[in-house]
């Protein structure tokens, strides 16, 4: 082939290795924002391709559209993410009259998980609290005795039966929390990236609970918590989250308020040869994504940041 080159001159040979050098290139990006989005994109690879585990994410810009996504449609187990959905029904049933988030639960020991870290230590059925306070107990301090108190007060066929309706084949609440015997049984909790993002983004469009009861629903997830996604991120940065933890096994989904650019994202892993390992990874996916759309918010659309310079 070189010889044939050869033959057609000094200015065919010019021609053929120009030709050929265009085609080993890649194709430039068709703008700034698809050169920015790929850089990200080769970030966030890089920070997976490090975890030893398998990990996956869906992260959406409510604003844009704009979206990054890696395994996102296997199913993983859900941890205590879960309780995204077990809160979602107990708010859906309170805003079709069902129950009442002001409802009196009196704590009695049997349903109490042993080493939970506020209920199981009260004294059997000497406290009554509401169901918001039960949730609030699910969510902040991830109890899993209040979380089981819910399950059994909305039904955990309820809970199932709404996500489905959601169009969420794959996440499934299938037994109690610390359920171990249920879990060795394979009934894991489970869900995928994609669908605890599509979860979120439903109820912040309206299209599960109304106004009042979606203000409700996020502003429980708003409560201060150990989130991964918020020590990620500089302080004062609204986050509606719920992560979980299972060994070999970490998780968090919620919305982060990045201003102009607010987002859903949800990372989960497992398969982890460190816990410790799988919390940086997820607290270094969100913190990536923050710095991608906050710094599209200050941005012009030719990346310069108006100033008085």
């Amino acid at each position: 082939m070189r010889r044939a080159f050869l033959v057609v001159g000094r200015a065919g040979v010019t021609l053929a290795l120009l030709a050929s050098g265009a085609r080993a290139q890649q194709a430039p990006p068709a703008s700034l924002q698809a050169a920015l989005h790929s850089e990200l994109e080769g970030e966030l690879d890089r920070v997976a391709d490090r975890l030893d585990g398998v990990v996956g994410y869906a992260i959406k810009d409510f604003s844009t559209g704009e979206a990054f996504y890696r395994n996102a449609d296997l199913v993983f187990p859900a941890a205590s993410s879960i309780k995204l959905a077990v809160l979602l029904e107990l708010t859906r049933q309170a805003q079709e009259g069902k129950l009442s988030l002001d409802e009196k639960h009196t704590v009695r020991r049997s349903e109490t998980v042993a080493g939970d870290p506020i209920l199981y230590m009260l004294g059997d059925g000497t406290v009554t609290m509401t169901l918001r306070d039960l949730a609030v107990f699910m969510v902040v301090l991830s109890d899993n005795s209040a979380t089981n108190i819910l399950i059994d007060r909305v039904g955990m066929e309820n809970v199932n039966a709404g996500v489905a309706r959601l169009g969420l084949k794959e996440t499934r609440l299938r037994r109690h929390m610390i359920d171990i015997e249920a879990a060795r049984r394979g009934n894991e909790n489970v869900s995928t990236p994609r669908e605890l993002a599509v979860l979120l983004e439903k109820v912040r469009n309206g299209q599960v609970l109304d106004s009042v009861h979606s203000q409700d629903y996020f502003s429980i997830l708003r409560l201060p918590k150990d989130s991964l996604f918020s020590k990620a991120l500089p302080p004062g940065v609204p986050v509606e989250d719920k992560p979980g933890a299972l060994d070999a096994v970490r998780c968090d989904a919620g919305i982060i308020e990045a201003e102009g650019h607010p987002f859903v994202v949800s990372v989960m892993t497992t398969f982890l040869a460190s816990n410790e390992e799988g919390e940086r990874a997820i607290k270094e996916i969100a913190r990536l994504a923050y710095a991608h759309f906050e710094r599209l918010s200050r941005s012009s659309s030719y990346g310069r940041v108006i100033s008085e310079k």
